[in-house]
């Protein structure tokens, strides 16, 4: 069954769909191993990783397809895809969507906010037109070459305009055929309630531990109202304080060995990277060592 299928069938059950970020390959597999059934490919973190940047849209749609791809390569679960506002007009959206379909994605998510975006719990944002999203909205359902492939739409009008605005526009989007449905901010489970409650549609939240949004479990989520949670940067955090944590060790010590139990060991390693594999496929097609 074809990824695309397999998150909007996944979607259609009440159970809440729990997607962390990653922004590689390796936390892709991590991802897989632990027993998800989706993962996001999370903008921020990878703006983090690849350019140690703040999420401030300084990442362009050429380096974020790049990542759809490897991630598909190497991971066998749906990949919801953070597109940013599409990287531009409807033009650019409609070929972002293609594209990202071609590369591997399940779903992408996309945002009414102005070129170049910033990341949804940082201040200074500004918002696009209610019209031209709708364009824009309208652009990507119909750029669709698969039309399983799932289209998550996301207002930051909460904190720009007030929840009032960001219920309209979410319904507006709803009414225009967002596949998800995602108000980016709320501060609190009354207005995450009134969201749930005032909008149509599939409710998607993300999690961003200090961020705006309560930090609440996945059961109280799907009781509140939301079907799929996203937890963007949670592993590129903790890998950025546990590689720092561990250059502070070596650099005072002079020596790894007082953190090897943060360390997978190396040959359990090369099996999470499918050394497995490649050593049966070296005995179909290639010429093995004999030592």
């Amino acid at each position: 069954m074809p990824t695309t299928t397999q998150l909007r069938e996944r979607l259609r059950r009440p159970e809440i769909l729990v997607a962390p970020g990653a922004y590689d390959g390796l936390t892709a597999k991590l991802v897989q191993r632990a027993g998800f059934e989706a993962v996001y490919l999370t903008g921020g973190g990878s703006s983090y990783s690849q350019l140690a940047r703040p999420d401030l849209g300084l990442l362009s749609f050429t380096e974020m397809l790049t990542r759809v791809g490897l991630i598909a390569e190497c991971c066998d679960l749906p990949i919801i895809a953070d597109g940013d506002t599409g990287y531009g007009n409807y033009l650019n959206m409609i070929r972002t969507i293609r594209q990202y379909i071609r590369a591997g994605a399940a779903g992408i998510q996309i945002e009414d906010q102005v070129l170049p975006k910033k990341c949804g719990h940082l201040p200074g944002r500004d918002l696009i037109s209610v019209d031209e999203m709708l364009g824009k909205i309208r652009a990507a359902q119909d750029a669709r070459t698969d039309s399983d492939f799932v289209i998550m739409v996301r207002t930051d009008a909460r904190a720009v305009a007030g929840l009032d605005e960001a219920i309209r526009r979410a319904r507006l989007y709803c009414a225009a055929g967002a596949d998800l449905i995602y108000v980016e901010g709320p501060e609190s489970v009354e207005e995450m309630r009134a969201i749930t409650g005032q909008v149509p549609g599939v409710h998607a939240i993300d999690i961003v531990e200090g961020g705006r949004i309560p930090l609440l479990s996945a059961r109280e989520l799907q009781a509140i109202g939301y079907r799929l949670a996203i937890f963007p940067n949670s592993i590129a955090r903790t890998v950025a304080r546990c590689a720092s944590e561990v250059l502070q060790v070596l650099r005072e010590q002079g020596t790894t060995a007082a953190v090897l139990d943060r360390m997978y060991p190396f040959d359990e390693l090369q099996e999470i990277l499918g050394m497995s594999e490649i050593k049966a496929l070296d005995l179909q097609y290639g010429v093995t060592q004999r030592s």
